[in-house]
């Protein structure tokens, strides 16, 4: 990746925004599974070229930040910590680095730094099947494990609102607990298989004709659709779906349904090698 600076920060935080990370034939990294298949080859095909400006990484720094004062802790005869566990999946590599891992508790923990919003809406899927994933490494190579933990550092935390909104978080840090059951380590295995049996059928594939990431994938926001009367801008109600807005329309009146696409918020603010996804510019960047 090539690091830019238009904003002449202290070159610390170039420093800390570089990447040990070489691209490997045949190696993927845990977090490049959990994205698109679109994405994770993108990256790894395009890794040399990938711009990406400090200014722009700056919570992303704030979490290296964190984790590299987490990382002075000294663990117990009981615990190993920030160690980097590699697998074989047929003919690929799995590689992961999880950030702690409690022999006597059969548990591992990872560090995240987030949105508050993440906590409230409770949606933790990624996170349990990032975990999931660590845990089958590490029973592979020997270690057990039946549990997990997210440590979730909240960065716009706001004390004002953990005091007066009933379903706000109250501190700014959150804990969230996981079991892992045989059948999880059977399904993860599973779906690992087939991840990367897509992997290996899309390499084959130009940039281009990669399947295009899933709505889910491009964190989209939903197609809407608005309940408009001629001679009015703004929309009189705005549904989630079409049938919703045809029966409000009808009881409450206007004149025709816009449908407003909805929004690829991944794609537009948080995918590093977008410019080199044709999806991208011609649907998000127009």
């Amino acid at each position: 990746m090539i690091v830019t600076n238009k904003l002449s920060l202290p070159q610390s935080f170039v420093e800390m925004a570089k990447s040990d990370f070489t691209a490997e034939a045949k190696t993927y990294r845990v977090t490049s599974l959990l994205k698109g298949t679109r994405e994770a080859i993108l990256e790894k095909r395009h890794a040399d070229e990938i711009e990406q400006d400090v200014s722009d990484m700056i919570w992303l720094l704030f979490g290296t930040a964190t984790h590299g004062i987490l990382e002075k802790q000294k663990e117990q005869g009981h615990e190993i910590k920030e160690t980097r566990v590699s697998i074989d999946i047929g003919e690929y590599k799995l590689s992961g680095q999880f950030d702690l891992y409690d022999s006597e508790a059969k548990k591992i923990t990872d560090y995240k730094t987030c949105s508050v919003w993440k906590v409230i809406f409770g949606d933790y899927k990624d996170w349990r099947r990032q975990l999931l994933i660590y845990a089958y490494m590490l029973r592979q190579i020997g270690f057990e494990v039946n549990s997990g933990e997210i440590v979730a550092i909240m960065k716009d935390h706001s004390k004002r609102d953990a005091k007066y909104k009933a379903e706000y978080p109250k501190l700014p840090v959150h804990v969230i607990k996981f079991e892992f059951a045989l059948e999880d380590f059977a399904e993860i295995e599973s779906w690992l298989i087939d991840k990367f049996d897509e992997i290996r059928r899309c390499e084959q594939l130009t940039d281009d004709a990669l399947p295009v990431c899933t709505p889910e994938e491009r964190y989209n926001s939903g197609d809407k659709f608005a309940v408009m009367k001629k001679g009015r801008k703004t929309a009189m109600r705005v549904l989630d779906n079409r049938d919703e807005a045809e029966q409000w329309m009808n009881d409450n009146g206007g004149d025709e349904i816009e449908a407003r696409p909805g929004e690829d918020k991944k794609c537009a603010d948080y995918c590093s090698c977008c410019e080199f996804c044709n999806y991208y510019m011609e649907k998000v960047k127009g």
